[in-house]
């Protein structure tokens, strides 16, 4: 469509008044104006109680057009990401976090690739993982192991991190995909980090033959009482299995 804009940003929210009161949106919106791109920031709320979805409301009445919000149940941030990649309209369309561990400004490191031959381009951290934890640090690297031996994804190191851009066609093809797959997704209690969703979408991307580079970002340990590096690293296993035996038994033929 030619009243698409050039990006679009999509940002899962999920009580997130602590991030936003940082002026995180300012700080997306001052640096897609200074680089002069057409944009769209689609704020995914995912059923939060804390206020920050009538936060949102009102940066968006007080600022800009540019931005919209999307109101869900709370269905998770796989969920969240995906019914506003769906509703994206971008030439090229990126998921990012409300913390902005990895700042807006890395999709200048991305866009190149995505602009030119691939059609997926995610970012990196580094093995370091500054500012993370030693214990959070041990618990990724075990499961990158476990991730390669129960899904494979042998080329890709970092699964994980929450920054990445798809080519319009692409996007649409697998958050369609995603989105059936899980019947829309289930509304879940509590908060929920999902490893297996980035596995899940990254494994549809190459089995439908999409190319996909991996690209280092700056990234910053940020700190949350949503991740609990145990009870955590048993879903992120579970999930595994499940993506490892739907593998096995051929539920993602395409």
């Amino acid at each position: 469509m030619s009243d698409s804009p050039f990006l679009s940003v999509v940002i899962p929210s999920y009580n997130e008044m602590a991030n936003l009161r940082k002026g995180v949106l300012d700080k997306i919106e001052h640096f897609l104006v200074r680089e002069g791109y057409s944009y769209e920031v689609i704020i995914v709320d995912d059923g939060s109680n804390d206020g920050s979805r009538e936060f949102v409301e009102e940066f968006i009445k007080e600022n800009n057009n540019n931005f919209q919000l999307l109101k869900n149940h709370h269905l998770g941030k796989a969920g969240a990401v995906t019914a506003g990649m769906l509703k994206a309209r971008g030439k090229y369309k990126l998921f990012t976090d409300m913390d902005q561990a990895t700042p807006i400004e890395e999709i200048k490191k991305l866009l190149p690739f995505v602009e030119k031959e691939y059609d997926v381009v995610i970012g990196s951290r580094s093995n370091q993982r500054k500012g993370s934890p030693f214990i959070r640090q041990f618990i990724s690297r075990s499961a990158v192991l476990v991730r390669k031996v129960l899904v494979g994804l042998y080329d890709i190191s970092d699964t994980q991190c929450g920054f990445k851009v798809f080519k319009s066609e692409a996007a649409e093809v697998l958050f369609e995909k995603m989105n059936k797959f899980h019947s829309g997704f289930k509304e879940i209690s509590g908060s929920a980090v999902t490893a297996g969703f980035d596995v899940e979408l990254l494994y549809l991307a190459t089995k439908m033959g999409y190319r996909i580079k991996e690209v280092p970002v700056e990234w910053l340990y940020v700190e949350t009482r949503r991740v609990n590096p145990i009870t955590d690293s048993i879903s992120g296993v579970l999930d595994f299995a499940r993506i490892g035996l739907n593998r096995v038994t051929r539920k993602y033929n395409v």
